[in-house]
């Protein structure tokens, strides 16, 4: 009911601060396709602006700027406040994972004179999106004598690309006739990486190319597949979307728009009487679980750490800690789409260029899975939108009884903590490439600015 739309208000050197945000985050979304080269970057970034790693810290005091990461796939950044950390943080708290492929175990194999890489779809994807697109091969392989070789193949103007082919349509009436959700088997969303033999080979000729090449380039062998983590993404760097350059294209928005807004956040505030933290966590997209799910300890233990940094530890100030802290649980909405409109409730949907988008509560069907926060917190968070100015809206992910779905706002509200879905709507989520509007996504790093800053 008070959404506005945001574009009105810029204009002259506001404008220009706005596109230059988004400039720099089209270029951490087109270099950070895994949740690997996420915390990388953000390691990088924080450190450029003073943060140091929490063990680095013998003790903690107010404006002590520090980071932890966990086994590559979480990061955590802090300011410290002036106030102990038992009366509570303000943290924002975004997932930097995707839906992707993976490669499997046992994927390189070779049938009619191609060389192909088996894989295990991740995430809710949208099979058929997947085949006849140019896709790249990011992640790492781990040796037996401990050395991990980073892979990157498809980015660069010079790589080569991969991909899924598909059946003409001259020869698809059956597949054309099932419904979308089984024109693409999971198991039929195979790779297609060569097709040249090499010479001396009594069997297998184009899988030993591969090979061959993979040794030369990596120095990896076939049962080092074995040991690798290895994610088939888009290929290709994100795009400005529009003859006006308003909004971007690419693979990932969901949720890496929200874990960059995030970031920034608390790279670019100062201290403040409580300590604020951006903190991204892997797997959300598979249910939040495993050492790096936010269903992991992680998050506690770091704070239980910083305590004893702060001063002395006691179980009872970790769990007042948790008790009084304020969050936002950034993570996209689905935006109105003009093209579907049947599967939204208009007024009750967030569009895109109206702000910030706001859920009180996610789940699906009778608010199953959701966290549904208290008026109180919704009170003190529109407060501060409205005290800076801040553009945002509130919606539902769609028609009661069509969608629904989850962030990690239930997960740390089970830890006793105060928490609202915030993040950025997007167009065509869960896709290989995904929307987002510019104006959002500023005001989406205003919001978390002056909520880290102003929240109570």
């Amino acid at each position: 009911m008070y959404a506005k739309n945001a574009w009105e208000k810029y204009d002259g050197e506001k404008l220009s601060e706005l596109m230059k945000f988004n400039e720099e985050y089209k270029e951490f979304l087109s270099l950070c396709k895994t949740e690997r080269e996420a915390v990388q970057f953000s390691v990088e970034l924080a450190e450029k602006y003073g943060f140091k790693e929490l063990s680095e810290f013998e003790t903690l005091k107010p404006g002590d700027k520090v980071y932890a990461t966990n086994r590559e796939k979480n990061i955590c950044v802090f300011i410290i406040g002036e106030e102990p950390l038992e009366n509570g943080l303000n943290v924002l708290g975004a997932h930097i994972d995707s839906p992707r492929l993976d490669i499997k175990q046992n994927p390189l194999y070779e049938k009619n004179g191609f060389a192909m890489l088996d894989t295990h779809y991740y995430g809710g994807i949208v099979k058929y999106q997947w085949v006849a697109r140019n896709l790249a091969i990011h992640g790492v392989v781990c040796k037996k004598d401990g050395i991990t070789v980073e892979v990157n193949i498809g980015e660069d103007d010079t790589d080569p690309v991969l991909c899924i082919t598909d059946l003409l349509p001259h020869l698809a009436q059956d597949k054309l006739s099932k419904p979308a959700a089984k024109t693409v088997d999971g198991e039929d969303l195979d790779l297609t990486i060569g097709h040249m033999p090499i010479q001396g080979e009594e069997k297998d000729q184009v899988k030993a190319n591969i090979l061959k090449l993979l040794k030369d380039k990596y120095d990896i062998e076939e049962e080092d597949f074995i040991s690798a983590e290895l994610e088939i993404v888009p290929a290709g760097p994100a795009r400005d979307l529009g003859l006006d350059r308003s909004m971007i294209i690419g693979y990932g928005h969901d949720d890496r728009v929200c874990a960059y807004t995030s970031l920034r956040a608390i790279l670019d505030s100062s201290t403040s009487k409580r300590t604020i933290c951006a903190y991204l966590v892997d797997k959300e997209e598979v249910g939040s679980i495993g050492a790096t799910g936010a269903e992991s300890k992680w998050y506690s233990l770091v704070i239980a750490e910083m305590i004893a940094k702060e001063g002395s530890y006691n179980d009872l100030k970790l769990r007042r800690a948790m008790s009084n802290t304020r969050m936002l649980s950034s993570d996209v909405s689905a935006g109105y789409d003009p093209l579907y409109p049947s599967v939204f409730e208009a007024k009750n949907a967030a569009y895109l260029g109206n702000g910030i988008t706001f859920n009180k509560y996610t789940g699906a069907r009778g608010k199953s899975g959701c966290n549904d926060t208290s008026a109180e917190f919704v009170r003190d968070v529109r407060k501060v939108m409205d005290d800076n100015d801040i553009n945002y809206q509130t919606a539902e992910l769609g028609r009661i009884d069509v969608g629904g779905g989850g962030t990690i706002a239930y997960i740390m509200g089970n830890q006793n903590m105060h928490v609202m879905d915030a993040g950025v709507p997007v167009l065509s989520m869960h896709a290989p490439c995904e929307v987002v509007s510019k104006v959002d996504v500023y005001e989406a790093y205003l919001a978390y600015k002056a909520f880290v800053k102003d929240i109570k």
